[in-house]
């Protein structure tokens, strides 16, 4: 059959057609660029990330600062989490917090981004570090809360829930236990882990200088140590610091069950944390880190305990009762070395 004349005048050349696909499939992908960019890393798929709501929720809504660093904020969180609760609010977390915390926890509540955050008239809510009767009928209905509370008191009855909110993703888990399999495996029976928590950092110059305190000493971890020795047959004592140098100079390993973390080289908060919680049960020391890393394992768990003089002005803003679990054991610290006088 003959063409139509004319055909070869009107029909694209190949070299049109190639031109114009690979015009399509550079669109193609940049719109798909475009979309992937507004969705979140896959280490935070479990919180919702408000991008462009249309409206502010009716009811109202309860968020929280985010100052501090990772226990600071998980106690945050976990308020947050549980006055939103108590007070029928919808809970939504700043960007800042989602970014500490998403990236080790399996975290669920959604992300209040900031451009919607600057829009709405907010009533600050200032909070004491334990609950308040008063915390129950918070008045106003678009709160922030602030301070830095972390304390049991506020979220101990939502345990379960809260335990679910701080899970490890698996990844971050799975690198912790594998650390824990490898010390395993220099015993021929099961052993017992003790995670160590030795926190010093800026308290060695803001606890006896402003909160007129000391720090666990050598003494404190012995004796702490000595209490899991005389209950568990094979302790293994995991310790983490920041301040790893102080730990190995401080903290005997003659008898061949203390183990420190990353051969004795300071590690990421992230993955000191994950082991911590990885163990059976806690040794702490000061700070919101080790308290919540113990209150994650359950277990045994042994404080310092009295590590501020009487008359400290820690006792403003600390309450050792609403810090510590009734059943978890204190050991006094020894307050020798403890500024008698004003800073």
């Amino acid at each position: 059959m003959l063409l139509p004349t004319g055909f070869w005048v009107t029909c694209p050349s190949f070299s049109t057609i190639y031109f114009l696909f690979v015009i399509f499939v550079v669109s193609v992908i940049f719109h798909c660029h475009q979309r992937l960019a507004q969705v979140p890393s896959p280490w935070a798929h479990s919180a919702h990330v408000v991008l462009v709501p249309t409206h502010l929720a009716q009811e109202g809504l309860f968020t929280i600062n985010a100052i501090g660093r990772l226990g600071n904020q998980m106690g945050e969180y976990a308020t947050l989490y549980a006055l939103a609760k108590m007070n029928g609010r919808p809970a939504f977390i700043p960007p800042r917090m989602h970014s500490t915390l998403a990236p080790i926890f399996r975290i669920t509540l959604p992300v209040l981004h900031s451009s919607t955050a600057s829009r709405i008239p907010w009533q600050n809510y200032y909070l004491n570090d334990w609950m308040e009767e008063e915390y129950r009928h918070i008045p106003g209905k678009y709160v922030r809360l602030m301070g830095y509370p972390c304390s049991w008191t506020f979220y101990h009855h939502l345990r379960q829930e809260i335990l679910q909110e701080f899970t490890l993703h698996d990844h971050v888990r799975e690198e912790a236990q594998m650390f824990l399999r490898a010390l395993q495996a220099k015993w021929a029976w099961q052993v017992t882990f003790v995670g160590v928590h030795v926190r010093r950092g800026d308290y060695v110059r803001v606890m006896p200088k402003v909160w007129k305190g000391v720090l666990a000493d050598r003494g404190y971890l012995r004796q702490a140590m000595d209490w899991f020795r005389a209950r568990y047959h094979t302790p293994v004592f995991v310790v983490t610091s920041d301040d790893m140098a102080w730990c190995r100079k401080s903290i005997s390993s003659s008898l061949g069950d203390v183990m420190f973390a990353g051969n004795g080289i300071q590690g990421s908060p992230a993955k000191d944390f994950a082991l911590l919680t990885q163990c059976n049960h806690s040794i702490i020391t000061v700070g919101t880190f080790g308290i919540w890393a113990a209150y994650l394992v359950g277990g045994n768990t042994v404080y310092l305990a009295n590590f501020t003089l009487p008359d400290s002005p820690f006792h403003m803003v600390f309450r050792p009762q609403a810090a510590f679990l009734p059943e978890w054991v204190g050991i006094a610290a020894d307050l020798g070395q403890a500024p008698q006088n004003g800073p």
